[in-house]
């Protein structure tokens, strides 16, 4: 077939690219660090409540049904809220990519947008709020809501990276890639296993790290310690504003 005339064409626009800067390389374990001190900031200040880890919530929920207590609201919404967040969440990135943009630096902002509201939320009921309060469960929705687009833009913005979320994956994930390296024989293998884990294991710590600063936070000064993990989202957004600066010039989609 002939080629359309080149004033037919319809222009390419680049995109820019997360480049393999120290930025790029950070930004997931800063995921994890947020992923892990909101869950625990909102499990020990909302009454049990898991923001990223929604499959706890389906365990509390289901231990509460079966022993004939009264289900607790949040954990109930939180599974379909986080499900339309992620969908939500795919059909801005759609829309990103239909105008041929960049996801990467929109999703962080607005994952940052939403544990800010959270955050003001919380602090504005005072010292002491009601798991079960309005203002409580509405806050509580937007942490599930921010940890479900964070959970979106590892897979959309930042193909490759491990789970910044899912610990229990990313443990199998580890150990596998730490038994290929020492009982593997493909070189490949073990190269691919060994680069895998050098992703993982950071991501396993960044979690680890902050689930115990949440904690300590919380227990100190209530559920203004959820000013940690925004001020981190903050930093993320900041960390990928820099990753796809760093990338080049950009990248015209497939």
């Amino acid at each position: 077939m002939l080629a359309p005339p080149e004033h037919l064409t319809p222009p390419r626009v680049a995109i820019p690219s997360v480049g393999s800067s120290l930025s790029a390389k950070l930004l997931p374990t800063v995921l994890s660090v947020i992923a892990g001190s909101v869950d625990a900031i909102s499990f020990l200040g909302l009454g049990g409540l898991f923001t990223a880890h929604v499959t706890g919530n389906l365990v509390i929920l289901a231990a509460h049904l079966v022993s004939g207590g009264e289900a607790p609201v949040a954990p109930m919404l939180s599974v379909p809220v986080f499900i339309v967040a992620l969908g939500l969440t795919r059909l801005l990135a759609g829309a990103l990519e239909g105008i041929r943009s960049a996801s990467l630096r929109p999703l962080l902002l607005l994952q940052f947008l939403l544990l800010g509201g959270f955050l003001v939320l919380c602090t504005s009921a005072g010292p002491r709020i009601d798991p079960d309060a309005t203002k409580a469960i509405v806050a509580g929705m937007l942490g599930v809501s921010a940890m479900a687009v964070q959970n979106a833009l590892v897979q959309i913005s930042l193909k490759g990276a491990p789970s910044t979320a899912v610990m229990t994956t990313n443990i199998t994930r580890f150990t596998m890639d730490v038994g290929e390296v020492v009982l593997g024989r493909n070189p490949a293998d073990l190269a691919k296993a060994r680069g895998r884990a050098m992703q993982t294991w950071q991501a396993i710590v960044g979690f680890c790290v902050g689930c115990g600063l949440g904690a300590v936070c919380e227990a100190t000064i209530g559920l203004r310690a959820l000013a940690l993990p925004t001020g981190l989202a903050l930093l993320a957004f900041a960390m990928g504003l820099a990753a796809t600066r760093d990338g080049g010039q950009g990248h015209e989609p497939r």
